[in-house]
């Protein structure tokens, strides 16, 4: 069973860039395909961005498109999420999620999560 923890939220005013990082305990973690979805206050936990085992394939949701990069690194058991050009709107808890599925962008397909970081970004 794979443990996630997440680091590198805080706050920062738009326009500003934040890093965050979700360090697994797993060391077969390049067997998991990652995640990271985020959680506003009053709304669902709704899917930002994944990356595949290797790091060959990303996607992501439209609303970070362009303004958000997930990286991983499989010797160093790290997934990492840049976020640049921050708004008031990404203000949320961000979880990182591992799947050993070959591919999943839907919260159901993950398993395993972590404890979340929250990022707020003021205007």
């Amino acid at each position: 069973q794979v443990q996630l923890v997440e680091s590198g939220g805080g706050f920062m005013q738009a326009g500003g860039s934040l890093r965050l990082s979700c360090a697994a305990s797993e060391r077969t973690f390049s067997r998991y395909t990652m995640g990271w979805f985020r959680q506003a206050p009053g709304k669902e936990r709704e899917f930002v961005a994944t990356i595949s085992r290797i790091g060959g394939r990303t996607s992501y949701a439209d609303s970070v498109k362009g303004r958000f990069t997930i990286t991983r690194d499989n010797v160093k058991n790290t997934v990492y999420l840049q976020m640049n050009s921050l708004k008031p709107e990404d203000t949320a808890v961000y979880y990182c999620a591992a799947t050993l599925q070959s591919w999943a962008t839907r919260r159901d397909e993950y398993v395993y999560w972590g404890q979340g970081t929250q990022v707020t970004v003021s205007s």
